[in-house]
Formats: structure tokens, C-alpha cells, sequence
């Protein structure tokens, strides 16, 4: 309404002002021309009034449904009248550098589609356009097949069973929140990535929706395989995401119990950005399992850094003759051990269940459905001192959201692991 209103107005006034012009026209040609500068069109006004009086009404007239727009625009998004304002909206727009090579050709919903961020963590595919909180466009493949050497994944739409579950995204400007798509069959999908030291995923990358979504996309993609960034051939301790968190603890253990038998646990859920965070983690440290304090702090020299921690770097590790190897003598067979393969928790997964024991799927991922229609994934990280469920969800880029949700709330939930 308040665009309508604004239009309106704007169009009053520039209709106006084409009718002064023409007036002036048509006293003389003299007038005609002077109307054409600002300041002799007001001189016209004067010096002939009769003739500029109704033109100058309709101008006039204007100004009440381009006053009114611009009040109702103020008092529901202040921001975007600040934008307006300020005339940001006349520079030209200047795409912020991206940490990977992601070349697409196609479009998304319809719209062209340049990804500056695009991950694989946690069996999820994820390309990613815009930098705020919510992307402008976004595309989500939750993958069947684990990731290994490599990736190859070949989909065609004739093909039944368990297939990856395809999601679009997208935030219009005039929306508060973004609108999603969701398919999990009848689509055509070819991924062939290839490791690339230390952490990325490179390879071809093509997908053809079904022609109600409106999106083909046929290129080369270049991944994130975890939260850990790289400067100068080493981890960057200024980025603040768990997997920095977690390699930086990691190497703090090994130095101070002098081994590099060193299995960490999850990490507690953080919130993040922070200068400093007090934690209490669990590891399993020479076949013992240990719970320690641990308190981080972030300088701008350092990074991500354990308070006092003053522990020398481990020596490197030898390695043996390949010779020696070779020489020595073959270990007899052990008997093959039947494993047991573990019980699938998504078969008598349940909200009550979940209420009862939420230790049992600590760190699993969830889709939770809310009787108002709105959808949040992410990792379940528990139930808090209100009784609320809490999802924490990877955003792109290190960034991180945290859904809290209250039972009676809940439509529908559904685990997405076994």
C-alpha cells in the first residue's frame, strides 16, 4: 500500500509539472523553453499565474499521497526509508569477493542465480547467494550417498526409491521471510566432485528441476568441506565457527597430555561471534575419558586460543623404512567378528520419545514442523530450562542460527538420521 501510495504521488507531480511545461509552451515559445530550467519555470509561475495555477494544483495535489506513503513506509520499515532516503539505492551494486571459484550458468526460481558461498558438511549440499542473515537465493541437496575419495551422484527423473531431497529458497525484497520449495523425485541431477587439499570439493555440477520451479543450473562448483579456513597454508584461528573451535582445542589437548590420541566429542552449542568462550568439553585422551574446563579467548594477533596455554608443540612423528615394512612378518588373520548393525532411532522416533530421553539424540539432525506452517532444521542441541526444543542450523559462510521451540507448538518432527 505504501508503494502504491508513494507511485501515485510521484506520478501527480511529474504529470503536473509536463502540463506546466506545456502551458508555458503555449504562451510563447520564449516561455516554453525558459519552463524547461528550474529556475525560470518558477519566474513562468509568477509572471502568469492564470495559466500555471491548475497545472501547479495538480503537482500540488500530489504531495498528499507521497507524504502519506512515506509516513506509513517509516513507521514499518524504518531501514529501507533510511535506503531511500540516503539514495543507496543509486550506487551500483558491487557483488562482495567469494573464497571460492563457483561458476553457473542458469537460473533459480526463474531469477539468474550466482552463488558466493557454497558448502558440502553433514551430507548437505549447499549453494548460497547473499551475505545477511537470510539468503537471496539458495539451493539445498540433502545427499543419500556418503562422501569419501569422491562424490558421483547421477539422478534421473524416472528413478524411484531414496533420492536426494532437493530445496529452493528465496527472499523477495518486499518479504520478511523467505519462501521454500522442497522435491525429492522427478528431477535430473549430476554431481562428480573430487577432494581437493585441504578442504574443498571441485567438480561438475548440473541439476534441471521439473518446469514449475523454474530452475536449471549446469556448471563447475568449488565446496567447503567443513568450518575450517586456510591462510598461507595453515588453519585461520580468526574465523569463528565450531570446526575452528574444535581444531583448536584439539591441538591444545595434544600438547598438554604430550599425545596425539585425542578424540573430541561434539562441542556444547555456542553463540557466535564472541571474544571469549567458557566451555566444558569431553575427549577420550590415550583410551581415557576426560571432562575439562576450558576457557577461549580471541585476540586480533592470535585467533582462537586457549587461555594460558603455554604447552611446547608435539615432536614430529618418524616414520619407519618402507624396507623394514616390507620385511616383516605377516600378522596371522584374525576371525572375522559379526557387527551388529546399530538400530535405526528414525523408526520409533517420536516428540514424546525426544521429551523423555534428548540425550539419546544429542547432535542428530531434525526437521520440525510448527502448527503455524513454518518449517526449522537443523542439529537437536537439547532441551533448555523452559522445556524448549533447540535446533542449531549451519548457516553459509561460519555463521550459525538457533531455533527454540515449544512442544505444544509442534505439528510434526522428524529425524533425519539414524
Amino acid at each position: 500500500m505504501d508503494a502504491l501510495l508513494i507511485l501515485g504521488g510521484l506520478l501527480l507531480i511529474l504529470a503536473g509539472l509536463v502540463w506546466l511545461v506545456m502551458r508555458a509552451f503555449g504562451t510563447s515559445l520564449l516561455w516554453g523553453c525558459a519552463a524547461l530550467l528550474p529556475p525560470l519555470t518558477l519566474l513562468f509561475v509568477l509572471r502568469h499565474w492564470r495559466r500555471a495555477r491548475q497545472a501547479l494544483g495538480l503537482s500540488a495535489l500530489g504531495f498528499i499521497p507521497l507524504v502519506v506513503g512515506l509516513t506509513l513506509l517509516a513507521s514499518q520499515d524504518s531501514e529501507r526509508m533510511a535506503a531511500i532516503l540516503s539514495l543507496r539505492w543509486l550506487e551500483s551494486e558491487s557483488r562482495p569477493a567469494s573464497e571460492l571459484s563457483i561458476e553457473l550458468n542458469g537460473v533459480l526460481n526463474g531469477q539468474p542465480f550466482a552463488p558466493q558461498h557454497g558448502e558440502l558438511i553433514d551430507g548437505v549440499l549447499r549453494l548460497r547467494e547473499g551475505q545477511d542473515f537470510f539468503a537471496h537465493r539458495e539451493l539445498s541437496i540433502r545427499l543419500v550417498q556418503r562422501v569419501g575419495d569422491g562424490l558421483r551422484v547421477d539422478v534421473l527423473p524416472t528413478d524411484e526409491g531414496v533420492l536426494p531431497e532437493v530445496e529452493l529458497s528465496w527472499l523477495l525484497p518486499e518479504q520478511e521471510l523467505p519462501e521454500a520449495r522442497r522435491l525429492n523425485r522427478g528431477y535430473s541431477l549430476h554431481l562428480d566432485l573430487q577432494p581437493q587439499p585441504p578442504n574443498k570439493l571441485v567438480g561438475d555440477f548440473h541439476l534441471v528441476l521439473p518446469a514449475r520451479f523454474k530452475t536449471t543450473l549446469s556448471g563447475k562448483v568449488e565446496l567447503f568441506s567443513d568450518g575450517l579456513r586456510y591462510r598461507d597454508g595453515k588453519v585461520d584461528r580468526q574465523v569463528d565457527s565450531s570446526d575452528t573451535l574444535a581444531f583448536v582445542i584439539e591441538d591444545y589437548l595434544q600438547r598438554r597430555f604430550a599425545t596425539r590420541q585425542v578424540q573430541l566429542q561434539p562441542l556444547p552449542p555456542q553463540v557466535l561471534p564472541a571474544q571469549s568462550l567458557e566451555l566444558t568439553v569431553e575427549a577420550r585422551i590415550d583410551g581415557q575419558e576426560q571432562r575439562l574446563p576450558i576457557l577461549l579467548r580471541k585476540t586480533d594477533v592470535r585467533g582462537w586460543a586457549v587461555q594460558a596455554d603455554q604447552f611446547p608443540p608435539l615432536p614430529e612423528v618418524a616414520r619407519e623404512p618402507t624396507d623394514l615394512q616390507a620385511s616383516a612378518p605377516a600378522a596371522a588373520p584374525q576371525p572375522e567378528k559379526k557387527v551388529s548393525r546399530p538400530l535405526d532411532r528414525r523408526l520409533r522416533f517420536s516428540l514424546e520419545g525426544l521429551l523423555r530421553s534428548p540425550s539419546r539424540y544429542q547432535n542428530l539432525a531434525m526437521r520440525v514442523a510448527t502448527e503455524r506452517g513454518n518449517t526449522a532444521e537443523g542439529r537437536f542441541q537439547g532441551i533448555d530450562q523452559q522445556g524448549r526444543i533447540v535446533l542449531q542450523q549451519r548457516l553459509g559462510g561460519t555463521g550459525q542460527a538457533s531455533f527454540r521451540l515449544r512442544p505444544e507448538e509442534v505439528s510434526r518432527i522428524e529425524l533425519l538420521e539414524p
